[in-house]
This record gives structure tokens, C-alpha cells and sequence, in this order.
């Protein structure tokens, strides 16, 4: 008797588990056209820079890891895009994956290709990007990136 009260305790353990993971999923995929509009704002707002823009989708904490070994803040990624330090000319974003961890956390990652114009001096890039980008206030806003160059 002791052993089948175990047992039926362990289901209903088990199907409530399972329910409240199966819900948090679905919060979780419901977020992810959220988050994948931000990064597009992101990613047109490189190309065409606006101080409003970039500090509507760049967290004030922000740590940007360029694949040079540069690391921005907020205030330096923006003054670079700005000043033209770091002009991207064009940027495709392809391979994009989007994990919403929680409620207020995702991870997205995406293979970068891009032209160049950094202090007038043309070039080309190909990275791949990992983001962690962060609900505050209600948006989504970039908190950390880090770049790396793909094998030649």
C-alpha cells in the first residue's frame, strides 16, 4: 500500500513537472519574435547608426567582445558607430538561433557577414556572434556580445 501511494505521488509529481515545463516553453517561444525583431533593429540600426536607436536596444551594462579582442562599453560602441570608427557598410545576418532561457533571457547566435568602411578604410567581415540579450523594462536589449572570426 505504502509502495502504490509512493507511486501515484511520483506520477502526479511527474504530470505537474510536465506541465509547468510545457508552459514555460511556450513563454519561452513566444518571446522569440520579440527578441529576433530586436536584433534586426540591431542589425540595420549598425548600418545606419542614430544615437536614439542604438540606446533603445543597447543596456546601459553592455560588454561587447569584438573578435580583435576589443571590448566596448555602451557609451564606446555607440561613439564608434557614430564617429564612423566602425562603419558597416552592410550587414547579413544568416544561421540565426534564438534560445529564450527565461522570461527576461535569451541567447542568439548568428553568423555575421559584413562590408566595411571602419575610419574610411574598406573591408569585409565574416563572424559568428553569440548575444545575450536581456528584458528591461519591457524590451529587449543587448548586454553582451562576443564576435569570433570564422576559419579562413
Amino acid at each position: 500500500m505504502l509502495i502504490r501511494k509512493f507511486l501515484l505521488a511520483a506520477a502526479a509529481t511527474a504530470v505537474f513537472a510536465g506541465c509547468a515545463a510545457s508552459g514555460g516553453g511556450s513563454t519561452s517561444a513566444a518571446a522569440e519574435p520579440a527578441v529576433a525583431a530586436a536584433a534586426e533593429r540591431l542589425r540595420v540600426a549598425m548600418v545606419d547608426p542614430t544615437p536614439a536607436a542604438l540606446r533603445a536596444l543597447v543596456a546601459d551594462d553592455l560588454s561587447y567582445g569584438h573578435s580583435g579582442g576589443k571590448v566596448d562599453t555602451q557609451a564606446s560602441f555607440i561613439a564608434d558607430l557614430l564617429d564612423r570608427k566602425s562603419d558597416f557598410v552592410t550587414i547579413a545576418i544568416t544561421d540565426q538561433t534564438i534560445k529564450v532561457v527565461d522570461g527576461n533571457t535569451a541567447i542568439v547566435r548568428h553568423t555575421l557577414t559584413a562590408d566595411t568602411n571602419d575610419s574610411g578604410k574598406p573591408g569585409k567581415v565574416a563572424l559568428k556572434i553569440l548575444g545575450v540579450w536581456q528584458k528591461q523594462g519591457g524590451e529587449w536589449k543587448l548586454l553582451a556580445r562576443q564576435a569570433v572570426r570564422l576559419p579562413s
